[in-house]
């Protein structure tokens, strides 16, 4: 897709949100759009690196949901000897990054090591990580102490001059992206392994290393997104992160990043990110369509943009 497509359509997607109801450009809900849509775009930066290499990730909303259900019991389990403090929130954002380097890791491993296709093994692991939260909340859900989620809030719900701080960190993870992915060599190392990890490899670059780096830095901003997303609600269930892969996928997609790899943009995705939460904030402001809808519009855009990208590619 050309340059300016991401951005006309974001702008569109203003004029009719505006035209349609009169508290859409109002400050509250500008806010909350921004907020909510800050889990997917932090992860959504890292899908970016991951699909330019030429992987792909589904399990990214399980895993989310599987730290966030490590974050809620290594806490609970501490509050007894830590009591209710910035050390146990710290313990729980160390148990996030951690446990999202690790499955990151894992992902990377049997993909770049035991050279299994980036689709099978992120299918079985969104299914185990999955599995797993469900069986530590016996079906049920996962509560963070009263005292705890109340201590934990304002990571969600303060933030700078009145800018919240889910936002603030989306801002920091976009700019380092940028710059890794524009004018640092490991993002024209993902941009050549993604176009052809062959002529990649006798360009000497390291194939294996590049496309692992990718996943470990996807688990880790879904680590970072967790740690946001859990004082939010201060639970975790099997309902948790569901459909983020299919959003963090979409916006990457309509963001104008190659699915077949070999070239991305990271400030496109922040663009398809906000073009996906402003269609959910419509639905929501609206009775047009209905909002449990949703995840069917945004099947339908991935297909259209995947459409638009091969007919720019065939013009070209």
């Amino acid at each position: 897709m050309s340059v300016l497509g991401p951005i006309l359509a974001l702008v569109i997607l203003i004029v009719i949100g505006a035209a349609l109801n009169g508290n859409f450009l109002s400050a509250g809900n500008i806010n909350n759009v921004l907020s909510r849509s800050a889990f997917i775009g932090i992860i959504a930066v890292g899908m970016t690196f991951v699909i330019t290499a030429g992987g792909l990730d589904l399990s990214v909303g399980s895993m989310a949901a599987f730290i966030a259900g490590m974050m809620i019991l290594v806490m609970n389990a501490a509050l007894p000897t830590l009591g209710v403090g910035i050390p146990i929130i710290l313990l729980g954002m160390l148990v996030a990054l951690i446990a999202g380097i690790a499955a990151g890791m894992l992902n990377g491993f049997l993909i770049t090591t035991l050279g299994i296709e980036a689709f099978i093994v992120t299918l079985g692991t969104m299914g185990i990580y999955r599995s797993l939260v469900t069986w530590l909340a016996n079906g049920g859900t996962l509560s963070l102490d009263f005292d705890l989620r109340t201590f934990y809030r304002p990571v969600y719900f303060d933030g700078i001059l009145g800018v919240s701080w889910p936002i603030i960190v989306f801002a920091v993870v976009v700019i380092l992206g940028e710059i890794l992915m524009s004018r640092a060599r490991f993002g024209r190392h993902c941009a050549a392994t993604g176009s052809n990890e062959h002529v990649a490899h006798y360009s000497s670059v390291n194939v294996g290393r590049t496309r692992m780096l990718t996943y470990i830095m996807l688990g880790l901003l879904v680590g970072v997104a967790t740690i946001m997303y859990v004082p939010r609600l201060g639970s975790a269930s099997a309902s948790t992160g569901v459909l983020w892969e299919l959003e963090a996928i979409a916006a990457v997609i309509i963001g104008g990043t190659v699915l077949k790899g070999g070239f991305g943009r990271v400030w496109g995705t922040v663009i398809g990110v906000l073009i996906l939460s402003l269609i959910d904030n419509i639905l929501n402001l609206t009775d047009l369509v209905s909002p449990y809808l949703n995840g069917a519009i945004q099947g339908v855009i991935i297909v259209l943009a995947v459409i638009l990208q091969r007919e720019a590619k065939a013009k070209g």
